[in-house]
This record gives C-alpha cells, structure tokens and sequence, in this order.
C-alpha cells in the first residue's frame, strides 16, 4: 500500500504563469533599486541621436544601461553572460522589464554608447557630489598599469624597425643599381641623396612596367633569360615597397612611444606590477590614471606613457573639461613630482600635496643629509654663489637648458669652484676628471620642493598622506581583487575608454550603495536612498513614450 508525501502539489508539465511582484520579490534596500533610480535620473538626450527614426523600435537606452550597470556591479563583464542573467535573474528580469535582448544586441549597444558614456560617467559624478558623497575639491591621484588583451609576443619595437627599415633602403637602392634600365639608374643617383617612400616607389615601378611591356618580345634564349630576370628584379622591388610601407605604418602607428602592439596598435609594451615569473617580462597595456575621494572614481584617463610623471597635467586638463574647474587640492605620490607639474599646480592655484623623489627618505629617523651633495651646499642669494664643505666659493658660469619629453625647458644655474686641486676632501667630494667641481642647480625646482615639503609635513599634510593611501589604493585593490577587473577585454583604445567608463559607472553606484547600507546599519538616517528612490517614482513612467510607441520613435 502507497503512501501519499504530505508536500504541496509539484508538476512542471503544467503550464505556469510567473508574475513578478517587485514589492515583494526584491528587497526594499536591495542595490538594483539604486541602479533603477540612478539611471532614472539621467538625461540621456544625447542617445536618441544613435537610433533611426523609421524600423522596428529598439530597446530604451535606459533598460540596456540598468542591465549592464548591473551586471559590471556584480562582476559580469561578458555580453553572453549578461543574456543568460537576463533570462534567468529576478533582478534583470525587473530592470528589463521581462525583456530578452541577445549578447548581440548588448554589445552592440556598448559599442554605440561608447562616445556618450564618457558623460553619463559625469553625470553620476556630479550626482554624487549634488548628494554630498564627494566635493570634486580635493582629488586623489595614482595610476596603475593594466595589461592589454593583445598577446605578449606581438610586439613591435621602435629600434627595430627604424634598424631594419635602413636595412631596406640599402638593399633598395643595390637593386636599383643592378637593374639595367635608365631609369632604375637615375633613380639610383637621386636616392644617394633623399630617402625612398612608398609614392615615389610606386611611381618608379609603374615606370619600370610601361618600359618593359614597351619592348618586343624576345627572340631567342638569351633574351628571355633576360625579361625573366627583370620581371623577377620587378617583383622583388614591390615587395621592398610593401615592407617598407609596413615599416613606416608601424612608425606612423607609435607616434612618440617606443613600442606597440601587432593587434593591438594603441598598448605600449611596458612592465607590470603582477610579473608572475619575477623576471621584468614586458606586456601590451596602458597606464591607468585615476582620481578618488571619498573612494569614487571621480575621472580616469588611459595614457600610453610608462612612467606617471608626464600623465599630470594632461590628466588635469581632463578633469578641467569634464568639470569645468580644477581641484583646489591635489594629491598625489613622488612619481609625479617634477618642475613642470609643480609649475602647472603653482599657475592654477592649487595646494600641491605631492612628493618629490627623495621625500621619503627625508623623513626616514635615520636620515642624514649628504655634505658634499649640492643640495645640501649653503647658497648666497645676494651675490649668487655656493659655499663648498671646504668653504670655497663656487661662482655662477652659465646657464644650462633641458628639454623634457612633453616640449617643457627647464633652467639650470651651473656653479664652478676656484681650485680643487691639493683638497683633501677631493676624493670624498666627486669623482669627475678636473681640477674644479661643477655643479647644476634649479633653483625653481628646489623652491618647488621647499613648499611641498612644507605642505607634506604640516598638520594637513599628514592628514593627506594618510588618506592617499586608502583613497586610489583601495580603488585599485577593490577593482582587481574584488571585482576582477584586471584586464582589458577590447582592443583599441577607443573601446577600452568605454568599457572602463561602464566600469567606473557600476563602481561609483556599488560604493554608494555600501555607504547606504552602512548608514542603515548605524542607525542614520538615509536620505540620500530616498531621494533616489523618489526620483524613481516620478520619472519611471517617461521610459515609455517614445521607445515602445512606433509612431513616436526617437530621431
């Protein structure tokens, strides 16, 4: 005799109605909300240029941008990933409206967006300071390497192909000398002179065909030996052509940069922090420039420059554009501290908290100052000389001039001793062949350094080195550990900005959501979720009248 099992009734053969009640099915204080009231509160006007007026309607903008948001909030950066979340997850299932777009119709919105993310990104910054999460005064800069999706071995180095592009001059113009023809001649005696190029080449084998289909065909042996000969010398030259328009593609693709990627033309070849094999493999990627407060991403910026010191003020200028105003603080490590960043923060009338490349071991317990380093050499102002350990004056020669990388000239003043010979500091003082010391000083830099040190180590100073370490830092940490976030995933700088930008979006709105829910936590009040929330409310029923009424579809 069977038993009946007392459970409720279960059969998947039937047909089933899954109605979604948002109310009761998704938390009050769940983070999707937020995603919701944010995108909510966007102008996206600049997004209904992208679609055609006439066709099948699209999917609303916002719907594909609460969906994506989302998923980069939970660490999912692939497009069929997200499909599969939006047909099985309750969370998508609401913010798409029970919508089913496909993995390509959500990449091809990301790479339609991707000029206009760039100020979506802005407007969430702006959100956030309008709500009191950041001031946008004080910024917090840093940057880290992040590598490419390129392969490693697809490198091109600038050496390498100005060396092998001579190379191929060479072996252009011996064949040029070998080719029996007046005009292979004449132009083997104009390039003694100038450089080949691709036009000129092209030029010169179109010559080389018209003469060779000019003359009669051969007759006996010998002449044909010869035609075949020329035809091969012919298209050997258009293969130097082509290699050298390769070479001079490659050149004209790095620019200023010293390497590049074969599938990925925008990375720069350049070491990175995780070198798994200890050994100072070089990888395709690009310098990351960040500024944090509070810990948002309040900009980025992607720079193909290896070091940060030249990355400043073009980073500066960025947020200039983004925001209309510079930070009135700045706040950032030693790599950016150089005459020309201190200058630019000087001009703009910004409090400078950046170090210098010896700060640190200044402030080291045990610091003792070099006495026969320049720096440490008492200076006359009034009559412009040094005063050597030994006491000797070392008078003004000259001035010295440097160029930087980015076009800046810095001064150098050069100061000469009267005699060091017979000195029995000498050996201890320098090691340079002569009788008198030289030394090159930049008094602007060093009156640069003067006030920065004043400003790290003055009260509000400490506060800011402590805080930059937990500001950019944390960003970094949290998005390469706990979102894995630690590769690129396109190629071309172009798109890469815009996946960041999506990135960066997701990041602010899941950090905001944190703070609300700490805030819950503690027993403050939370104004800033129902603020969002009410602005939820009253623009939820604009989604609806251009993008699902065909006769009112968005130009």
């Amino acid at each position: 005799m069977s038993t009946k099992l007392h459970t409720k009734s279960y059969s998947n053969n039937d047909r089933l109605f899954f109605l979604l009640n948002p109310n009761e099915d998704i938390a009050e204080n769940d983070p999707v909300r937020v995603v919701d009231a944010v995108v909510e509160s966007l102008d996206l006007r600049e997004f209904k240029k992208l679609y055609r007026e006439r066709g099948r309607c699209p999917y609303h903008p916002k719907m594909m941008l609460k969906i994506i948001l989302y998923a980069y909030m939970n660490n999912i950066y692939s497009c069929r990933k997200i499909e599969r979340q939006v047909q099985r997850d309750i969370h998508y299932i609401w913010l798409a409206a029970q919508e089913r777009p496909d993995f390509v119709t959500i990449n091809r919105f990301r790479n339609r967006v991707k000029k206009e993310i760039n100020n979506i990104f802005t407007q969430v910054v702006l959100l956030l300071a309008g709500r009191g999460f950041i001031t946008l005064d004080v910024e917090y800069i840093d940057g880290t390497k992040i590598e490419s999706k390129a392969n490693k071995y697809t490198f091109v180095w600038r050496k390498t192909v100005e060396k092998n592009r001579a190379k191929l001059q060479e072996k252009i113009r011996i064949l040029l000398q070998q080719i029996d023809e007046v005009i292979a001649q004449d132009k083997a005696a104009e390039a003694e002179r100038v450089e080949f190029t691709t036009d000129t080449l092209n030029t010169f084998i179109g010559e080389l065909k018209d003469a060779l289909a000019a003359k009669p065909e051969p007759a006996d042996k010998e002449q044909k030996k010869q035609h075949r000969e020329k035809k091969k010398q012919l298209k050997e030259l258009e293969k130097h052509r082509d290699k050298l328009n390769e070479y001079d593609s490659r050149l004209e693709q790095m620019g200023e940069r010293n390497s590049m990627s074969k599938t990925d033309p925008d990375a720069t070849f350049m070491r990175m922090k995780e070198d798994a094999m200890n050994n100072g493999q070089t990888k395709p990627g690009y310098n990351l420039q960040l500024s944090a407060e509070n810990q948002f991403i309040t900009d980025f910026a992607l720079f193909p420059n290896p070091t940060d010191t030249l990355t400043l003020i073009p980073f500066f200028n960025s947020f200039l554009d983004r925001y209309g105003h510079l930070p009135s603080v700045a706040v950032a490590d030693s790599g950016y501290g150089s005459e020309e960043n201190y200058r630019f923060m000087d001009q703009a009338g910004m409090e400078a908290y950046v170090k210098y490349n010896r700060f640190h071991l200044e402030q080291r317990p045990r610091y003792k100052p070099n006495p026969f380093h320049h720096d440490n050499f008492h200076y006359n102002a009034t009559e412009d000389y040094y005063v050597c350990p030994m006491g000797q004056h070392m008078t003004r020669i000259g001035t010295a001039h440097s160029k930087t990388a980015s076009g800046y000239r810095s001064e150098n003043a050069r100061h000469r001793a009267q005699n060091c010979k017979g000195c029995p500091l000498r050996c201890m003082c320098y090691k340079a062949k002569g009788d008198r010391r030289t030394i090159e000083v930049n008094h602007r830099l060093n009156e640069y350094k003067r006030k920065a040190r004043e400003l790290l180590t003055s009260e509000e100073g400490l506060r800011h080195r402590g805080r930059r370490c937990i500001e950019p830092e944390a960003v970094f940490g949290q998005m390469k550990f706990n979102m894995a976030y630690r590769r690129f995933r396109h190629f071309g700088k172009d798109k890469i900005t815009m996946d960041f930008a999506f990135f960066a979006i997701a990041f602010n709105i899941k950090k905001m959501c944190s703070k609300i829910a700490k805030q819950t936590k503690n027993g403050g009040n939370t104004p800033h979720f129902g603020l969002l929330m009410l602005i939820s409310r009253i623009l939820h029923l604009e989604n609806r009248i251009f993008w699902k009424n065909p006769q009112k579809s968005v130009a």
